[in-house]
Formats: C-alpha cells, sequence, structure tokens
C-alpha cells in the first residue's frame, strides 16, 4: 500500500486559479474604461505563457518586464512563472547603461517594453531578445493584444513547478554603487508573504487596491498575488499623480494602497486632501514615516499601517501593529508608536537587533544595533554571486545594515542605515531623529539630514529641506526649532532648501546629498 503524503507546492499562480473558478465574473483589473475580470485574466494569463512556451521559451529562463502599472504588468507575474520561467521587473527610471547592465547580467531572452519606455531601450543591443512591445490600449492593434491573441490557447498551461524553492522572479536592488544585485525570490517566500499581506492588511474579495507602488519594486511588495488570492480588484495607474489618487479613492472605492513617505506627503497636501467618510488602509514603508505625517494621514482617514523591510525581505518583512492602549494616547503618541518599525509579520521570523558579535543588544530602546533577519520572508540569495550572498548571510541572519533599537516590548524602531550614521565628536547622531524634529515644523513638507565634513568635530549634520507651498521660513527658525527638541550637538549645522533628490520608489538619495558636500573626501562607513 502506498502511503506516500502528495502535497501541492507553494505557487501564487494557484491564487489566480482558484479566483477565476470562485470568482470567474468579478473584477480583477480596473485600468481608466478597461474591466477585466478574473476569468478573462485567467484567459490571458494562459494566453501569455503558452506564447512564451511556442516561442522556445525554456525552463528557468529569464523574462524581464519594463512596464508601469498597467494590466500587463499585472499580467506578467502570473504569466512568466506558469511557463516556467522567472520573473526580471525593470526600474522604469533607470538609464539606458544601467538596463544594459541588468539585463546582461541576468540574461533575458525576453523584454516585454511600454512604448512610452521604449527609448531607454531602443539603443541597446537587443538582437538576441524577443521583444514584444505594449501599446497599453487594450485594443486589437495594440501588438500585446494581438502577441496574446495569436497565442497556441487550449486551456490551463500545465505548471513545470518541481519544488517551492524554485526561483520566481529577481529582483534588482537599487543600489547606488557597484554592480547592481539580482535578489532571488522563491515561489514559497512569494506565496508567503503575499498572504501576509492579506493577513495584516485584512484584504477581502471586497476591496480594491490601488496602484501607487510601482509594481517592479520588490515585485510590488507581493501584492499582484495578494490581490488575486482573495479575489480583490487592482486599479491600475501609469504613474503617480496625486490630483488623479484623489479622485481615484472616490470613483473606484479604493480601500487600499501603499507607498513610500513621499507619496504620502504628496497625497495629504494635495488641495484635493480631504477627510474622507470611510477609511483607506494604508503600508507605508521604503523609509521610515515621521510621526507628524503619520498624524496628517490618519485626520484625513487615511490609516496607515508602518512596515519596514528591504528587497531582500520581499519588500515588508516585520509590521507595527496596532494596540489597543493608543486609543487613549493623544495623536502625537499614537503617531510616535506608529513610526516604529514593530516586528515580524504573521508568516516570517521574528527579527533581532544585535551586536558585532551577534549578541541581542539590550531591549532599552536606546543600545544601537544592526538588524537581522531570517526565515521565509527572507531570499533565497543574490543571483549568480555567491560570495555576495555568504557575507550577506553570515551568522545564518540576513545582514539588513540597518541600525536600530530594540524596546522592551520587543519592537524595533530604525535609527538610521550604517552609512548613514553621524559620528560628531565621538558621538552618534542618528539622521532620522533630526529629520523628525524638523518634520514637526509646521512649515516643512519633507527633509533630509545627512552628514558634512567639520574639522574640529569631524562630521556635522547638515539639513535639506523642501517647504510647503506658499510656506517660508527661515534656516535659523528652523535651528531654533530643533534646539526645543534635540541636544545641542544634533543640531543642523547648516541647513539648505529645494527639492531633494529621489530614486523612483520614492527614497531620498542620500548619497547625491553627501557626494555633494564631500567633494570628493571619503566619509569614514560605521
Amino acid at each position: 500500500m502506498n502511503n506516500k503524503v502528495y502535497r501541492t507546492e507553494l505557487n501564487p499562480v494557484a491564487f489566480l486559479r482558484r479566483s477565476a473558478c470562485v470568482y470567474p465574473d468579478r473584477v480583477a483589473i480596473s485600468h481608466g474604461a478597461r474591466r477585466i475580470s478574473y476569468r478573462q485574466m485567467e484567459e490571458r494569463v494562459d494566453r501569455f505563457a503558452a506564447q512564451l512556451r511556442a516561442e522556445g521559451l525554456t525552463r528557468g529562463d529569464r523574462v524581464a518586464v519594463l512596464l508601469p502599472n498597467i494590466p500587463a504588468m499585472a499580467e506578467a507575474h502570473f504569466a512568466v512563472p506558469a511557463a516556467g520561467g522567472v520573473l526580471v521587473t525593470l526600474n522604469t527610471r533607470l538609464s539606458a547603461f544601467e538596463l544594459r547592465t541588468i539585463l546582461n547580467h541576468c540574461g533575458a531572452s525576453v523584454l516585454l517594453v511600454d512604448d512610452e519606455l521604449w527609448p531607454s531601450v531602443a539603443d541597446l543591443d537587443l538582437a538576441k531578445m524577443r521583444i514584444v512591445r505594449v501599446s497599453d490600449t487594450g485594443t486589437a492593434d495594440d501588438p500585446y493584444e494581438a502577441w496574446l491573441a495569436g497565442a497556441p490557447w487550449t486551456g490551463p498551461v500545465e505548471s513545470w513547478l518541481e519544488d517551492e524553492e524554485e526561483t520566481i522572479s529577481i529582483n534588482y536592488t537599487s543600489g547606488t554603487t557597484g554592480q547592481p544585485k539580482g535578489v532571488m525570490y522563491t515561489y514559497r517566500g512569494a506565496a508567503l508573504n503575499a498572504l501576509a499581506n492579506v493577513i495584516e492588511t485584512r484584504l477581502t474579495a471586497e476591496s480594491a487596491y490601488l496602484w501607487t507602488l510601482p509594481m517592479f519594486h520588490c515585485n510590488g511588495w507581493c501584492y499582484p498575488w495578494s490581490l488575486a488570492a482573495v479575489g480583490a480588484r487592482a486599479v491600475c495607474l501609469r504613474r503617480v499623480d496625486f490630483g488623479r489618487i484623489w479622485e481615484l479613492f472616490e470613483s473606484e472605492s479604493i480601500s487600499h494602497y501603499c507607498g513610500a513617505p513621499t507619496v504620502q506627503i504628496g497625497i495629504v497636501g494635495h488641495p484635493s486632501a480631504r477627510r474622507l467618510e470611510r477609511p483607506i488602509t494604508i503600508g507605508v514603508a521604503a523609509a521610515p514615516p515621521s510621526p507628524t505625517l503619520l498624524a496628517q494621514m490618519v485626520a484625513l482617514n487615511l490609516q496607515p499601517t508602518h512596515v519596514y523591510g528591504l528587497t531582500e525581505t520581499y519588500g515588508p518583512i516585520t509590521v507595527r501593529e496596532p494596540q489597543d492602549a493608543w486609543s487613549d494616547m493623544p495623536l502625537e503618541a499614537q503617531s510616535a508608536q506608529r513610526a516604529q518599525q514593530g516586528q515580524g509579520n504573521v508568516l516570517s521570523d521574528l527579527v533581532r537587533v544585535v551586536d558585532l558579535n551577534m549578541v541581542d543588544v539590550p531591549r532599552d530602546g536606546e543600545t544601537l544595533g544592526e538588524v537581522v533577519m531570517r526565515g521565509n520572508i527572507v531570499m533565497k540569495g543574490y543571483y549568480n554571486a555567491p560570495e555576495l550572498t555568504g557575507d550577506a548571510f553570515r551568522g545564518g541572519w540576513f545582514h539588513s545594515g540597518d541600525v536600530a533599537v530594540w524596546h522592551p516590548d520587543g519592537n524595533i524602531e530604525l535609527r538610521d542605515r550604517k552609512k548613514d550614521i553621524i559620528i560628531s565628536g565621538g558621538e552618534n547622531i542618528s539622521t532620522i531623529e533630526v529629520e523628525q524634529a524638523l518634520a514637526s515644523h509646521p512649515a516643512v513638507l519633507e527633509c533630509a539630514v545627512v552628514a558634512i565634513p567639520d574639522d574640529k568635530w569631524g562630521e556635522r549634520p547638515k539639513a535639506f529641506v523642501t517647504l510647503k507651498e506658499g510656506a517660508s521660513v527661515s534656516a535659523e527658525a528652523l535651528i531654533t526649532h530643533c534646539r526645543q527638541r534635540l541636544a545641542g550637538f544634533k543640531i543642523p549645522a547648516a541647513i539648505a532648501f529645494g527639492p531633494l533628490p529621489k530614486t523612483s520608489t520614492g527614497k531620498v538619495q542620500k548619497f547625491a546629498l553627501r557626494e555633494r558636500e564631500w567633494g570628493g573626501r571619503v566619509k569614514r562607513i560605521n
């Protein structure tokens, strides 16, 4: 008698299969006037996968996509793994040189590219790649639609998956120096993080998720798979347009969205901003949000869930869970609690804060250490980079490079990146702490603080500040404001006004500000 226990490998594609069966007529994707049901989405995904195989895709081949948040991008998240390929989502703001480097590194055999983004790759040597242009019209003359229509489709494509630890996607980090690192996600990790999103943000079949977060970034924090898991509706948005976002909140009955603090700043500061009658659940990450920003969001009924992670952790790995005690706190105190990074999500291991010897730091809310992680929601490794992978996992834990404190209640709170900590006269200064002090001024829209060289103290903080439209405040007034909130050695030595350089995911490029100030001199990395 065969007593073997059979199991199905965890596979996010199965989420789409189920919703196409259970909710066939429910809208899966809204894009302008277009509506794609779950039944239609499954057929389109299978046509996509069948066409890839018909054109010669073999197991593990890389399929790159250079697309904004449009239906084709959502469909690629299911079609490429359904075909047996590995999805490589490309940052839409990269230069032609950076795109060439990544395409060569991953060895992509197929590239889907949006017409609007074609100039970024038009001059590259693409002879060895199958190119599929996407016009994003949804009409028969769209090359992508014609490509799907010509597929040898006969029904669901049979899966080639044998092991849930196989690679489902490669996400390239937004590093600022050196060669890009390709972070490998597994089918298991992607499925589990997708389900963690469902649990932590309470997604349901009635949810409507607005795509303000780029789907190319950490596979949209795994939300394409999360939405399919519960039969929720994805509302596409080609680019972040704050006025349009406020319109969609109402017209599409948005219940969820995610984005970096810089996106949240643009939303709460838009002239259309008003308190909503029903709450919207929001994932906030990429950079630590200030308590001031979180309070502004809550006042508009935009309910933030603060999460934290890296590309290497499938996006968010920790969540700051709301506490009953917060209801008795003033809004400012609540927001300070929300601004912490919390602890591992429901399907991840708990994270640690350790010293240089991998010993846990005291849970006193003061002692600095590095955040380390392991478990289901941590990458498989870096693609074709065993030495980098080994270094990242020294001691059996992934080393984030983020400096934090550990609070007595078990939650962690970031203080800085290792490279961003300012050491002034032997004292450590958290740039996040200084930024939060500045952000509490009513005239400040956003800010960034970096180290600048100082002959006496070695380093001092300098602030770069963007003011709200129509606001006016002097550098001296902001410094006085900081003196009321910070120790003297933490006060910015100087303040400059103007727009901040950012990545496509909303992170401030502190390296650019730092390089401008150091003028070729080398800053010590701690």
